[in-house]
């Protein structure tokens, strides 16, 4: 059933909206309030991402334009890594 007027619009659209009210409602006294997470479970989360960027960071602003007088080549990033 599609609303045909004005009227029936809106009160469709009431009616929809308690009825996601409700579904709500009912979802939050099943399972709880949302929350977020606790200390234990933030410090099981592992990402490895974290890990990686500041080396290569370090890396490319200091070591590898330390001999920029020379061509840049692949023996040279081979010294350069072995190195570090």
């Amino acid at each position: 059933m599609y609303p045909s007027n004005m009227k029936e619009l809106c009160l469709y659209v009431k009616q929809a909206r308690k009825k996601v009210a409700d579904e709500h409602r009912r979802r939050v006294a099943h399972h709880g309030k949302c929350s977020g997470l606790t200390d234990l479970e933030y410090k099981r989360v592992v990402i490895y991402g974290k890990k990686s960027y500041p080396q290569q960071r370090k890396f490319v602003h200091s070591k590898m334009w330390s001999q920029t007088h020379k061509k840049f080549d692949v023996k040279q990033l081979n010294i350069i890594k072995k190195t570090l």
